[in-house]
């Protein structure tokens, strides 16, 4: 079971919600926090996920390409990201996205119970390099 959204930060150490078999102190959180920048486009995804598992909505504009970043909707966000339980990321496919490629695209369907009914984001996420850095750029959802 992943970490939820009103869990503690000591909590967050047993495992990262992103799925990997790490401490978020040693996965995403270390990206999340900025000591470290994402080195693919899925590292980038998975650091997005826990960020929303935990309303961090700093990080998901930060980590959105500054041409079309939600700003405006920043409240309705953090709001939404508190109000659900987070279940779980199961990533279906990656293209490109690695150490020395601009753009990426990952798959994934993000998990969630919203008003006690199992809910879940499946969408096509494109990523690009901006100013070096990975950031999400826009989704094709299914």
């Amino acid at each position: 079971m992943w970490p939820l959204a009103n869990e503690t930060n000591t909590d967050m150490n047993k495992t990262c919600p992103c799925g990997m078999p790490l401490g978020y102190s040693e996965c995403c959180g270390l990206i999340i926090s900025g000591k470290r920048e994402a080195t693919t486009c899925l590292e980038l995804m998975r650091s997005r996920y826990a960020a929303f598992t935990t309303a961090n909505v700093d990080y998901l504009m930060q980590s959105h390409h500054s041409d079309n970043r939600p700003i405006k909707e920043r409240k309705q966000i953090k709001k939404w990201a508190e109000s659900v339980q987070w279940m779980g990321l199961v990533i279906l496919n990656t293209q490109g996205g690695e150490i020395t490629d601009n753009t990426g695209y990952v798959e994934f369907r993000a998990l969630y119970l919203e008003e006690g009914k199992m809910q879940e984001i499946h969408e096509k996420s494109l990523f690009k390099r901006e100013n070096q850095k990975w950031v999400y750029v826009s989704g094709i959802h299914y």
